[in-house]
């Protein structure tokens, strides 16, 4: 049986992540902040809620947000606020860094195994061309490199293993639903098919690597 582990699984597509493997015949083990105290910006409480867990065949790490204490992307650095970048840091890339700093333990060593994190495409150098939103795009580009470092790592002992970044798309969730705008977006429960019609096509070579929705290779 496929044993699945879902960081963040009270979260929109957390909570669809969830139900969809169960749906699937899955083994699915949920952990998030307000149900079982996994903060994951604090690396005693990361340690201590992940003990005794694993290994699993994936490892998905769905948390993060766009506005954290009440402070919002800003629209360009000239509104920039020192506290409100250090919280994205803290939360959409320490905290997977922490999450990932188990690994080694959490993936299945003897078969094909998969540790995604999601990320966004705002988090991409290459592509972005209108500027803004300098403390969530900078946390995500510094997730990114966390996962291509991580999987590199990781090869040594899981040859099986890939790490891959995941852009799941604009999701209608809370996390997104003050930005959306005019901006289409698909359901939590289409993104999580998306996501793991992805992860079940992805090879241990692809590993270190970021991914859309679709499969498509998203630049770095």
């Amino acid at each position: 049986m496929e044993k699945v582990l879902i960081i963040g699984s009270t979260g929109g597509i957390g909570s669809a992540l969830v139900r969809s493997y169960t749906k699937r015949g899955a083994q699915v083990v949920g952990l998030s902040r307000s149900r079982d105290g996994l903060d994951i910006t604090d690396a005693d409480a990361v340690a201590r809620v992940l003990t005794g867990h694993g290994p699993f065949d994936r490892v998905v790490v769905a948390t993060g947000a766009l506005e954290i204490a009440g402070a919002g992307p800003e629209k360009t650095i000239k509104r920039l606020d020192p506290q409100a970048m250090l919280d994205q840091f803290a939360l959409n890339a320490v905290g997977p860094a922490l999450v990932l700093s188990h690994a080694h333990r959490l993936l299945r060593r003897e078969s094909q195994s998969v540790f995604a994190v999601l990320s966004a495409r705002v988090g991409s150098i290459a592509d972005n061309r209108i500027g803004g939103w300098i403390g969530y795009r900078s946390a995500k580009a510094a997730v990114n490199q966390v996962v291509r470092t991580a999987s590199i790592e990781l090869a040594r002992t899981h040859k099986k293993a890939t790490v891959v970044a995941l852009h799941p798309g604009t999701v209608a969730t809370a996390f997104t639903e003050k930005y959306l705008g005019r901006h289409p977006a698909v359901a939590a429960d289409d993104a999580a098919g998306n996501l793991i019609a992805v992860m079940d096509g992805l090879r241990p070579d692809q590993t270190g690597r970021f991914f859309d929705y679709s499969g498509a290779e998203v630049p770095w």
